[in-house]
Formats: C-alpha cells, structure tokens, sequence
C-alpha cells in the first residue's frame, strides 16, 4: 500500500494547499487571469463536481454520505488491487479518484467548522465567532475556469440563438481534476489495466 498511500498523501496535500491558499486570498468571484484560456476564478458550491448540487439542507446531507460511502468502497477495492497485485497503472488511477473524492469530501465536512464566509472580505481561518456552517455543511472551493472557446450561438439555433458560448464552462477545483484524470487513464488503458478478464473472456467465448 506503499506507493497509493504516498499518491494520497501528496495529492491531498497540495490540493488543499491550492484551495486554503484560493479561499484566505481571494473574495467570492474575484479573479486572476493567467492565460486567456486559463482563469483562477474563487466560486464555491454546495454540492457535485463541476458544480453541479442538490438544493436544501437535505441534499447537502445526502450527498455528503453519499460521498462518504463512495470513498470507502473506493478504498476498499483500491486494498483489493493492492492485494491481488493488478497493474500499477490502475492502482495509481484509483488512488487518484480515491484522493479527489476524499478532497472535496475534506471541504465539506470542515470547511464550514474552520473558515468564516468569503462573500465580501477575505475568509478567516479559525474565526474567533466560529465558522460559517455546520459539519457536512461546507461549502467546495472551486477556482480553476478554462473559457477555451468564446463566442455567440447563431442566430438561428434552437433555444440558444445568439446567446453567448463558452466553452469550458464550469469551474472546478483539483479534487475534481484528480478524479477525471484517474478516470480517463482508465478509459485510455483499460486493456492494458484489465488484462486478465479479457483473457478469461476469450477462453469463455471458445
């Protein structure tokens, strides 16, 4: 478990380092351009990757230990492919979808407990009144904006005619990085991943 551990451990670590470092510096919506293709831009949400979120108190609950349940059935499949020697490949995969789930999960659980709100002055870490929201009821911090394409649907497109366009849209964070790029490694080398059950596969099939 040497070497998930250690993946864990670093990607946690400087993903939350990014994001206490967004939230004590910037106020909600605040800004800085490092590329006209690559935006830090300060959001939060309430709920999913990307910003997508259930609304009301209940759904930050649920998905809350939703979340909790995800990343304990991840560890444990993650000791099942320790154990059973699978591919390096798909091990570091799974350790960075691990990392990022119990990233975001960190901010939801405690950010609320330890900072003050952003919305109109810098956060404060540990407030002396206390912080903004209960435990499970932080909020996610999100930053990175990647407006790659910019530009106006045509006039005569349906729903959206002359209406801006932009794409990437949504502001995520490293947390969410962590888990799409665990998942797209997965995606691009599943049979170099998967090598066995292919074989089984094939002798099934003959």
């Amino acid at each position: 478990m040497k070497r998930p551990l250690i993946i864990i451990f670093l990607v946690l670590l400087v993903y939350q380092a990014v994001k206490i470092y967004v939230k004590t510096h910037f106020v909600m919506s605040e800004e800085y351009k490092i590329a006209p293709w690559f935006i830090i831009h300060f959001t939060e949400n309430n709920g999913m990757a990307y910003g997508m979120q259930f609304s009301g108190q209940y759904g930050k609950i649920f998905l809350s230990i939703f979340r909790i349940a995800a990343v304990i059935a991840i560890g444990w499949y993650l000791k099942n492919l320790v154990r059973d020697k699978a591919h390096p490949g798909l091990i570091t995969s799974i350790a960075l979808i691990f990392a990022g789930a119990l990233g975001n999960i960190i901010d939801s659980a405690f950010y609320g407990l330890i900072f003050s709100e952003s919305n109109y002055e810098l956060a404060k870490l540990f407030p002396a009144g206390g912080g903004y929201a209960g435990f499970l009821h932080g909020k996610v911090v999100d930053m990175l904006y990647f407006p790659l394409i910019e530009g106006h649907f045509p006039a005569w497109f349906p729903f959206w005619g002359n209406q801006e366009f932009i794409f990437f849209r949504p502001v995520f964070n490293c947390s969410d990085s962590s888990i799409t790029i665990g998942v797209l490694l997965i995606l691009l080398f599943q049979r170099k991943f998967y090598p066995r059950k292919q074989q089984e596969q094939q002798t099934i099939s003959q």
